[in-house]
């Protein structure tokens, strides 16, 4: 009796184990869920203060912009870390770049309010300046089940769509950058700004070889483009889909600087 007494409370506490897991399990990804959910509202509302409906079709339409479509003015009474917006073709990359003037780490985990958020914000470190003029600039976001932050960079696997979709856009105040996109690849997990020195030329150019040539089987390139010295690159860096410890890059180049209204 003792023995089967022993055996019926061992199940008991393997059973309640087992249900603690589950509610776990269940926490985490409710977390996960709301917290999803909690990214596309806060950044539906930014996207309605700081670009008119009739310019975000323009946008969407593929439409080159004689006029800058950002209301700056009104994204920086909400936070005045946002300083530019990025816009890729194609993805359903369309969201301010902030800058911490605190930490390099901040908005990995927090919204454009300063709310700790799982989806976090896009953003650059402050080994970038604000006005995109460094040999390369790193734009991080993360690689959201959602699809949204930086997760549709991994359309540009695909070798049709890479072809077809080749710019990325970048707003500043009285600004607009095109980038003709250059590469897209798998790639380690080194601090690209902390692992090379761009000042230096020979450096700069093994690494612009490097973008044309990457050591990936998953990459493409456009064979078109050509790099050199006084190139200005743009990086947008997000995780891998797999879980391999590295990087998914997506790299163009300074085509055009225009000054807008």
């Amino acid at each position: 009796m003792k023995e089967s007494s022993s055996k019926k409370n061992g199940l008991f506490v393997v059973l309640i184990i087992l249900l603690v897991i589950v509610l776990i399990g269940l926490g985490y990804i409710f977390y996960v869920v709301f917290n999803n959910y909690i990214a596309k509202d806060d950044y539906n509302k930014i996207k309605e203060t700081a670009i008119s409906q009739t310019e975000t079709q323009a946008m969407t339409g593929h439409k080159e912009l004689a006029e800058n479509p950002v209301d700056f003015s009104s994204l920086e009474e909400i936070n005045d870390e946002i300083y530019a917006w990025i816009y890729v073709p194609g993805t359903n990359v369309d969201y301010p770049i902030l800058q911490s003037k605190s930490s390099d780490y901040f908005y990995l985990d927090h919204d454009v309010y300063k709310n700790e958020l799982f989806a976090g914000s896009i953003y650059t470190e402050s080994c970038n300046l604000r006005d995109f003029s460094d040999r390369n600039t790193v734009v991080y976001g993360h690689n959201m089940a959602d699809g949204s932050m930086f997760a549709t960079l991994h359309r540009f696997e695909d070798k049709e769509f890479f072809d077809e979709n080749k710019y990325i856009y970048v707003y500043l105040p009285g600004q607009k950058l095109t980038y003709e996109i250059v590469s897209a690849y798998n790639y380690d997990d080194r601090h690209i700004m902390n692992s090379f020195n761009f000042d230096d030329d020979n450096v700069f150019k093994q690494y612009i070889e490097s973008v044309m040539n990457p050591r990936s089987t998953v990459c493409n390139v456009n064979e078109n483009v050509k790099l050199d010295l006084e190139s200005r690159l743009i990086t947008l860096s997000t995780c891998l889909n797999s879980n391999d410890e590295g990087r998914y890059l997506v790299q163009g180049v300074l085509i055009k600087d225009e000054q807008t209204n």
